[in-house]
């Protein structure tokens, strides 16, 4: 199954004080399955820009050094989102995004469903769930580590009918090792670290009471 949706990424002034820290990944080459279970292959829109003077909510969080949290094609769908939305904090939400991406990747490593649960919407879950019903069939673990995440920004902004959707491409260094029943390394190394590249996109409906984003599409380079 190459298509399917992933949950959760929250409005993150509530975000980060809450349950919702985050994660999601890509294919690492070392792997013999996908780091994370992939949506489609449906290539993002390109994105746009804004000046941070002009509109402060688009101001980077801390790890981004160049500044922002946007690539150039989303500035008119961050403004359209601003003006519909004055609670959305774009900062605030990479910020979720970031946090994110490891929480949704390490519960899909380590097969913590409980987690995915929380994180996932129905179709998104079952998605991971048959990976790691998969997984566990062969008798194989993945002992996976998420190095570090080199740049995280939102690539493209959507509004349609009431529902924002919001795509974000990671960068991130993952080390990757898959173990047999036994406990035997069958792929991967953990002193050899592959860049990722993936793209997730995120939903939520405005003006809604629930501050939770729900990442319903996840794309691998």
């Amino acid at each position: 199954m190459t298509a399917f949706s992933i949950v959760l990424l929250a409005m993150i002034a509530a975000f980060l004080g809450m349950r919702l820290y985050s994660v999601l990944g890509k294919r690492t080459g070392h792997e013999q399955e996908p780091v994370l279970p992939r949506r489609d292959d449906r290539a993002a829109p390109t994105p746009i820009r804004v000046d941070d003077g002009d509109t402060p909510a688009l101001a980077a969080p801390a790890s981004d050094t160049t500044g922002l949290v946007y690539e150039p094609a989303a500035e008119a769908g961050l403004r359209q989102l601003l003006a519909t939305d004055r609670n959305f904090d774009a900062g605030r939400f990479m910020e979720g995004a970031e946090a994110a991406y490891r929480m949704i990747l390490e519960a899909y490593w380590k097969g913590d469903r409980d987690t995915l649960r929380d994180l996932c919407d129905d179709d998104s879950y079952e998605a991971f769930a048959e990976a790691i019903a998969a997984r566990e069939a062969r008798g194989e673990t993945l002992d996976n580590r998420l190095i570090g995440i080199d740049s995280a920004k939102i690539t493209a902004v959507e509004l349609n009918r009431g529902e924002a959707r919001i795509s974000v491409r990671y960068h991130a260094d993952i080390s990757a090792v898959t173990r047999d029943a036994d406990g035997k390394l069958i792929a991967g190394s953990m002193s050899d670290a592959a860049q990722t590249d993936d793209l997730w996109t995120f939903r939520r409906q405005i003006g809604s009471n629930d501050p939770n984003w729900v990442l319903d599409e996840a794309e691998s380079a």
